[in-house]
């Protein structure tokens, strides 16, 4: 992953693993596989889902169930709660203000880039009269 990659995924992994436990529950290492295998996060690091879970449990964004497991210790199986369902929701409405922005810019940027192609082919190569 880029180091661009990776600023642009500190903003906003809270969001993407609220997200990911809006669609169901589940214990860290579930989220960070399907972080990996189902969005493409294939570079995330176990280390930082683990450290944001702790965060946003100790704001109270969601809620913690210890789950018994077959392979060790209870598995602490986190959950969405309304608290975090809110905080969701103002993620989505942020998200969507950027990326309409950022659309927008890339689309004047886009626009420019190809005004300035142009005009540079007309001055390199200028048509003349009767051509």
């Amino acid at each position: 992953m880029g180091k661009q990659m990776t600023e642009m995924l500190k903003g906003t992994l809270e969001g993407i693993v609220l997200a990911t436990l809006a669609v169901q529950p589940a214990y860290g290492y579930e989220i960070t596989a399907r972080l990996r295998e189902e969005q493409g996060f294939s570079d995330i690091v176990e280390g930082t889902v683990y450290a944001l879970l702790i965060r946003i449990e100790q704001r109270g964004l969601v809620d913690v169930e210890k789950v018994p497991s077959e392979k060790g210790p209870p598995r602490k199986v986190y959950s969405l709660n309304a608290l975090g369902s809110e905080y969701l929701d103002e993620f989505w409405k942020s998200w969507g203000f950027l990326a309409e922005r950022i659309e927008h810019l890339h689309g004047q940027v886009q626009t420019r880039q190809s005004d300035t192609t142009v005009e540079h082919a007309t001055t390199e190569h200028p048509q003349h009269e009767g051509e």
